[in-house]
């Protein structure tokens, strides 16, 4: 599937973004840059508030699809603040500051716009459309507003838009246009015109009123990446660095980046289902022990979604089960048997151990065998405890972000591939 660009650029941008691509912060939400952040909460508050946002979000998913097959027996509760990161953009003319999610499983982008008749009370300025010269409504005979899921006329022969994600979260409103800016790496700034995007006007679910919009870089035709489509290449990436480090805030490129590129780079195939981006994981390697893939879902076929929101690796309960023994039989300390990590794969008591090691694991991705150490896999979930950061699940199975620390990970939709390459995100 190649992306459609819908909008027009200016030449001297297009000319920047396909050559070298260009790159903005991509801000965790316990970051202290983050509008979430919450300079209380301990690092241990942080794990477990984002283990239960990674189960909600796979519920989200897992709803996804059961609702694309008319099964709708699966609940997930309502959790406030589920982000994981954030972009901050500016929209119109003059320039309007949005600091809005990032999600590769999401499609739309939008904004909270005024009038905002029934939305969160958001803390930061809502988008006034009549401020900005450059906005225009978007018809709803148009070829954009006919590749909404759920679209209809307004008043004016405006385009109207609902979107319920699987969560339940809603958000009503008109599609638009209008020029969008991003601040790129040091301190330039690209501007680029009649982005398609949704001007919100009703809300309600799990968003943040400390955030104000989406950015969707999903496979669809109305996300970000494929709006841009030619101009970058149909690619982008993102460096995600470790979350212990503070100063030093990851990135997301738009466009080819030199970052990917050497002999040691591993690419694997990569499919889209659903507007999610899959890949064909045959199985996993600890030690001596190989771990196939394994049913429901054989190896050989795309079997995982790669996600940047879902902090967790979710995997089968045979591989769970299969990967946790094999550590076990590998890390020499007591296992850890409290209730509250059963969802863990494996967990260890490191108290009074200095000189402790974890093993590497490698996930062998279809042509791509991606050898992780400890600082992907196992996480310090509370005092002198530390899990294996994999859990048990039905489908959709997950590979989530705290698996892709320090990793440059390139989406190429022109060649349906994915890249990995090791590199140190702090200094990308």
């Amino acid at each position: 599937m190649k992306p459609i660009a819908f909008a027009l650029f200016l030449a001297s941008v297009a000319a920047v973004a396909a050559a070298d691509g260009f790159r903005v912060d991509l801000i965790h939400r316990d970051s202290p840059r983050s509008p979430l952040y919450d300079p209380s909460s301990t690092a241990f508050d942080r794990v477990r508030a984002a283990a239960e946002r990674s189960a909600l979000r796979r519920l989200r998913f897992a709803r996804a699809g059961l609702a694309a097959s008319g099964d709708t027996s699966l609940e997930a509760r309502i959790l406030p603040d589920i982000a994981e990161y954030l972009m901050e953009v500016e929209l119109g003319t003059p320039k309007s500051k949005v600091v809005a999610i990032v999600d590769t499983g999401s499609d739309l982008i939008w904004a909270n716009c005024k009038p905002c008749t029934r939305c969160y009370e958001q803390t930061s300025p809502l988008f006034d459309p009549k401020d900005s010269s450059t906005y225009r409504n978007i018809a709803c005979d148009s070829r954009a507003c006919k590749l909404l899921p759920a679209s209809g006329c307004i008043r004016n022969s405006k385009c109207r838009y609902q979107y319920t994600y699987a969560d339940e979260s809603q958000v009503v409103g008109n599609l638009a246009s209008d020029t969008f800016t991003f601040t790129t790496t040091g301190t330039n700034t690209i501007a680029i015109p009649k982005i398609t995007f949704g001007c919100s006007h009703q809300n309600s679910g799990v968003f943040s009123n400390r955030t104000g919009g989406l950015v969707g870089l999903a496979p669809a035709p109305l996300s970000l990446v494929s709006q841009l489509g030619s101009f970058i290449n149909s690619k982008f990436s993102y460096c995600l660095v470790p979350l212990s480090q503070t100063s030093t805030t990851s990135k997301l490129v738009f466009g080819d980046d030199p970052g990917a590129s050497g002999s040691d780079v591993l690419t694997t195939p990569l499919t889209i289902q659903d507007s999610f981006y899959y890949l064909t994981l045959n199985g996993i390697s600890v030690g001596n022990t190989n771990i196939s893939a394994a049913s429901p879902t054989a190896s050989g076929s795309p079997n995982i979604i790669i996600d940047s929101g879902t902090w967790l690796n979710y995997l089968s309960p045979e591989m769970t089960d299969q990967l946790g023994k094999a550590v076990k039989d590998i890390v020499d300390l007591p296992v850890a048997n409290d209730p509250e990590l059963s969802s863990f794969a494996a967990c260890f008591q490191v108290e009074g151990s200095r000189d402790y090691k974890f093993p590497d694991i490698t996930y062998n991705f279809e042509g791509a065998p991606l050898k992780l150490g400890p600082l992907n896999t196992f996480l310090e979930v509370s005092q002198d405890v530390v899990c294996l950061a994999a859990c048990s699940s039905g489908e959709p199975y997950i590979f989530g972000n705290f698996a892709q620390q320090n990793l440059h990970v390139e989406y190429d939709l022109g060649r349906n591939q994915l890249s990995f390459a090791q590199v140190d995100c702090t200094n990308f």
